[in-house]
């Protein structure tokens, strides 16, 4: 993304130079995470009446789905002052069908805060989370909620972080009258000899002025903030959202113990980590690092044709205010340049970035009113835009949208979106398991101008080659590069890809390279006296719709091999259901290979189980498992690779377009 700025009058005047803090509250859901936001929020004088997750009355929890179920599906922004500094908070999602959503916050946060039932402790998502949080180094906090609910043990959640998420957890706080609506929490010293000692483990300076007698708060606290990491120190603090116990000490740890970063030059450096649209239409979401973000900032991206912003709103404690620009450290809403989720402006700070897997689950999407069929495939159109992981595929001649979703949380909240922000009813139907195909040989065809029925005034010849496992689809132009001109080995490109996304079984094709080999065209030319003449001059349309059919005959003869997905899974269990959650498992083709008993590392009675499980049986694992467990089961996964199917048949995926290895067929619906 590039920069062209003009100037920009002022209007809304903004704080001088602001303190900022950019932080994101996670948590497996029910844990507490939008109840604790709104605490927070109420605490600070943000919001004039504490709102209630079961009464949907929550400043965060815009969607009429989010109330209905009481739970976050989109990440929300919201804003309050704390001692001088002015808090964003990102509320993000808690189904583990939203991850994705989650991890793009996360990466543009300064510090998080994982939130963890007092109640059930570690949960799966927890464990999801925590990886996350660990792979990007952001500086953590942990929270134990609802230690007024009933079975409230903050002593056994702590050792669960220990073991469970291999953490050095270090409370910071006491609680008394665990269980019951009085419950209090205090602070421990600084000065106190186990929290000495658990951050004294990371900072040698610390240990030895500990040894020496000399160790002061002062130097503890300056310790943990240095260290303040999920692979360093990770402070523990607990309470309840919904009494306040343990606010205050949270909002201590938060002024007290994390760092405000400040940028490091004066030029404009932003990322756009969300996309969505209100009532006022389509706007980016971008964390300004540096510099300064200005309405009628002209952006170039996408296709480089540079964009004017044509408004800037900025996260306050009082909403989203509009402003002439954004500056350093700030949430703010970008509208006018078609900015999609991931973009950046100058340079933001290098971070671990995650590569998200593709969605494993694929459903058929169709109206309730068959005549509102074009207003859902818009509806959906708009939807995969705001969201990158929502492969959409619209079948024009049959009339049908397919859509690739991660669980079915996701496919409701889909379903949701598409009758209260378009008014379009949608059911979804043939809910499958999406594979993919990989090349096993290698084979080769071609097409030459005006033989064989080959109506396009072009000739292609395509090499098709298996490459390694994750090396994913490459294309060369070969020798061709200077025979043919660029436009229209591009288009020759385009209609490769094209035809890659369905494979000889209907699924998409990776691990491959595909080679120009040959190339022929008709020069641009024209009748006598006349202007270009398309019917006796070659256009790039003609290579974009000859590829798939030569594409397709070297596919075939090269061959191809359907593979399913497969979750690479770790399963904690009490020792007693040991055999049977492992005979489950077995009858599910699922394999452990690794199997670690959790009292070596201070827990008692449970085994880790990790393994490998298809992405089929994992929704069969997940509703079993409480039963069989009687909810003691805590089960993560993610994908992890994709194994050939067995059987002479494999499983196919019907088309949404022309077969191009129905070469009449195709020439007649693809006339160029």
């Amino acid at each position: 993304m590039s920069l062209d700025r003009t100037p920009a009058r002022p209007d809304a005047p903004a704080d001088p130079d602001p303190d900022r803090l950019n932080l994101g509250v996670v948590a497996h859901v029910d844990a507490g995470k939008t109840s604790l936001t709104e605490r927070l929020l109420y605490d600070a004088g943000a919001v004039a009446t504490l709102g209630s997750v079961d009464a949907g009355t929550t400043r965060t929890d815009a969607l009429d789905l989010e109330r209905r179920r009481g739970i976050t599906i989109r990440a929300a922004v919201t804003s309050f002052a704390l001692d001088g500094v002015t808090v964003s908070i990102l509320d993000t999602p808690g189904h583990p069908d939203f991850v994705a959503e989650v991890e793009r916050s996360l990466a543009v946060l300064d510090a998080a805060v994982l939130v963890l039932s007092a109640v059930e402790g570690v949960q799966p998502q927890t464990v999801a989370l925590w990886r996350a949080l660990r792979r990007l180094g952001l500086p953590t906090l942990l929270f134990v909620n609802k230690l007024d609910r009933a079975g409230a043990d903050l002593d056994r959640v702590v050792a669960q972080v220990r073991t469970r998420l291999d953490a050095d957890a270090v409370p910071l706080v006491r609680a008394r009258g665990q269980g019951a609506r009085g419950v209090a929490v205090e602070s421990l010293p600084l000065t106190d000899d186990a929290v000495v000692a658990a951050v004294a483990e990371h900072d040698d300076r610390l240990l030895r002025r500990w040894v020496d007698g000399r160790a002061r708060a002062g130097d503890v606290r300056r310790a943990v903030r240095a260290r303040l990491r999920p692979d360093g120190v990770v402070p523990v603090l607990a309470g309840s959202a919904i009494t306040g116990a343990g606010l205050d000490e949270l909002r201590a740890a938060l002024t007290g113990l994390v760092r405000r970063p400040r940028p490091r030059t004066p030029e404009l450096a932003a990322t756009v980590f969300a996309v969505d649209r209100d009532d006022a239409g389509r706007r980016a979401w971008v964390r300004v690092w540096s510099g300064e973000l200005a309405r009628r900032d002209r952006l170039a991206l996408g296709d480089g044709v540079p964009t004017p912003v044509t408004a800037v709103e900025v996260s306050e404690p009082a909403g989203l205010v509009p402003r002439s620009r954004a500056r350093a450290g700030e949430v703010a809403v970008v509208r006018g340049p078609a900015a999609r989720v991931g973009d950046t402006v100058g340079r933001p700070p290098r971070r671990p970035t995650h590569r998200f897997p593709p969605a494993t689950l694929q459903a058929l999407v169709e109206p309730v009113d068959p005549r509102r069929r074009g207003a859902l495939f818009t509806a959906l159109t708009e939807l995969a835009d705001e969201d990158p992981l929502i492969d959409l595929r619209l079948d024009e001649h049959d009339g049908e949208a397919a859509v690739s979703l991660h669980g079915t949380v996701q496919q409701e909240v889909v379903a949701a979106l598409l009758a209260e922000r378009y008014g379009v009813g949608a059911r979804f139907r043939d809910l499958s398991v999406v594979h993919l195909e990989r090349v096993v040989g290698t084979g080769a065809a071609s097409e030459a101008i005006r033989r064989r029925g080959n109506p396009y005034l072009a000739g292609v010849g395509l090499r098709v080659e298996a490459a390694p496992v994750g090396h994913g689809v490459a294309f060369s132009p070969g020798v061709e590069r200077g025979n043919l001109p660029p436009a229209f080995v591009t288009a020759t490109e385009e209609g490769v890809r094209r035809a890659l996304r369905q494979g000889r079984h209907g699924w998409p094709v990776t691990d491959c390279t595909v080679t120009m080999t040959s190339s022929d065209y008709w020069p641009r030319q024209s009748k006598p006296h006349q202007v270009f003449d398309k019917s006796i001059s070659s256009v790039a349309a003609d290579f974009r719709l000859l590829a798939p059919v030569v594409l397709m005959a070297a596919l075939e003869q090269a061959g191809t091999r359907v593979c399913e997905p497969v979750e690479r899974f770790e399963l904690s269990v009490p020792d007693d259901v040991l055999g049977p959650v492992a005979a489950l498992l077995g009858r599910l083709r699922g394999a452990a290979d690794d199997a670690v008993a959790e009292s070596q590392r201070a827990g008692a009675g449970r085994t880790v189980l990790r393994g490998c499980l298809p992405t089929a049986s994992v929704p069969d694992l997940a509703a079993r498992l409480p039963d069989l467990t009687s909810g003691e089961a805590v089960l993560w996964h993610e994908l992890d690779h994709h194994a050939p199917v067995g059987g002479t048949r494999p499983p196919s995926r019907r088309r949404t377009d022309l077969d191009p290895r129905e070469r009449e067929a195709w020439f007649r619906g693809k006339p160029r």
